[in-house]
């Protein structure tokens, strides 16, 4: 199941708004005390909590509803759990979690779940509240009534518990909906790789392929090659000269008598700062960015088998430390995490393939490439030149394929594998029906003296260049000819 949560503004008068107000300063007190009673005392079982505590606060507060007490434990003992895994790691000085904003969870019985539900389209809830049940009307916005609809179509569930949160003074119903993930046809295969700045893309369309446009351009038996841009390292760069140049201001006010300097970056004005900075926020956009352009269609998409934790493995070798900065920061997992979540949602499935020599290998060739003075352009040994990133898109198209294929990378190199194993079998993950187009796909486009290697798509045949098929245009003229324009 896939989870999805969606906020919706609620409309709160004065009365419900201080109503509200007092049952999140409740709702926070208990989940502080209960928490920090748990880290002291090494108690985060949640029974054993609610057994202590429960009591307790349904005598102190009578008027809250008991299952806003039940919640509030449990969500204390998650809190108490996840502190002393990260002490445990390191990750934690204090002696104590600090609990700031809490979201208030109403179970089924707290508040008109079986009642919104059932609705067509609901615009107002039931929530239980001190006074009583209390009714709160909805501004549902576009991203609510699309989860809403694959609910009434079978597609998609509601969560039976329902969050309540405050932020900037207005208050928000967060509904939980559990998708199921889509079965749909695959229309294109979709290959991927994750650099520094950009992630290069290699697609094949199914549907253009297989039709007779093939017959007579021949240009779209060649995959599309192109590159997202995506400035992870860029980014990198930019926030370290702005963190560098803050602790360079804020020095002077922790200076040490004996000469030396406070650590800036454990204080309270650094970390104000730089919480200004919106850096992991702008990461955060550019990843669900990519993963949304890579599943707007159903495909089989391929990536890279990276491991857990990447980048210690990419800097292993690098010297220079603003490199491993960048590197660091590049969000590989985290691409590859919402492309895979979005896939389900979408109905398509993401495969990994070995990382071995991707971007060393020819995909026409089947030769090693040569280094250049350009990194990222190799230089074929058969006379023509590669981009690392566009071959190594090429290069995991042709891995899922049958085991035959793959050997014809590695028939001049290292061997790695026991291909006698392997010897005669196919690829049990991908539909044979998907491998035998992309074989032919493939096949047509290495090169021969008839058909030259070129990894790009070819430019449309139109003589006007980017001009509109439907609304053609004269192709531009130069200056002297007669109908141009003038340059200011």
């Amino acid at each position: 199941m896939l989870c999805r949560a969606v906020a919706v503004e609620l409309e709160v008068s004065k009365e419900l708004n201080k109503l509200l107000c007092s049952v999140e300063e409740v709702y926070k007190r208990i989940v502080r005390e209960v928490a920090e009673y748990a880290v002291e005392n090494n108690v985060t079982s949640a029974n054993k909590l609610h057994g202590l505590f429960y009591s307790k606060y349904r005598q102190e507060y009578p008027n809250l509803n008991s299952q806003l007490i039940i919640q509030a434990i449990r969500q204390a003992s998650q809190i108490a759990k996840s502190f002393v895994e990260r002490r445990r790691m390191g990750l934690m000085s204090k002696p104590y979690p600090e609990v700031r904003r809490v979201s208030i969870r109403f179970t089924e019985k707290a508040w008109g779940y079986e009642q919104f539900i059932r609705s067509i389209a609901p615009v107002r809830l039931e929530l239980s509240l001190p006074n009583g049940r209390t009714e709160v009307w909805l501004r549902p916005h576009k991203r609510f009534w699309l989860f809403w609809w694959r609910v009434l179509n079978g597609e998609a569930e509601l969560a039976s518990t329902l969050l309540i949160k405050r932020r900037a003074n207005k208050w928000y119903a967060i509904f939980i909906f559990k998708l199921k993930p889509r079965e749909e046809e695959p229309e294109s295969i979709i290959a991927f790789d994750i650099n520094e700045n950009t992630v290069a893309v290699g697609r094949i369309d199914i549907k253009t392929t297989v039709s007779k446009v093939v017959d007579w351009n021949r240009q779209y038996t060649t995959p599309q090659l192109y590159t997202i841009k995506t400035d992870f390292g860029r980014l990198a760069r930019r926030y370290e000269r702005i963190r560098s140049t803050i602790i360079e201001r804020l020095k002077p006010e922790f200076a040490l008598p004996n000469g030396n300097y406070v650590n800036v970056t454990n204080t309270r004005e650094f970390r104000k700062r730089v919480r200004k900075l919106r850096e992991r926020v702008r990461k955060v956009g550019r990843v669900r960015q990519v993963a949304n352009e890579l599943t707007k269609t159903p495909a089989i998409i391929i990536t890279e088998e990276l491991g857990d934790n990447p980048q210690e493995s990419m800097i292993e070798d690098v010297m220079k430390d603003e490199l491993r900065h960048r590197i660091k920061q590049t969000p590989f997992k985290a691409v590859e995490r919402a492309v895979e979540d979005k896939a389900l949602e979408r109905g398509s499935k993401l495969f990994h393939v070995s990382a071995y020599r991707n971007s060393r290998v020819c995909p026409i060739h089947f030769v090693r490439l040569e280094r250049t003075d350009d990194w990222h352009t190799l230089r074929c040994p058969k006379g023509h030149y590669v981009h690392r990133d566009y071959a190594s898109v090429m290069n995991m198209a042709w891995k899922i394929t049958p085991e035959a294929w793959i050997k014809a990378f590695w028939w001049n190199m290292k061997q790695e594998m026991n291909w006698r194993e392997h010897e005669g079998k196919s690829n049990p993950i991908i539909p044979h029906g998907i491998v035998t187009l992309l074989q032919h796909i493939m096949e047509n486009a290495k090169a021969s003296e008839e058909s030259p290697a070129v990894l790009a798509r070819g430019k449309p045949m139109n003589p006007t260049g980017e001009a509109n098929e439907g609304w053609a245009r004269a192709p531009p003229r130069p200056l002297g000819r007669g109908g141009g324009q003038k340059e200011y």
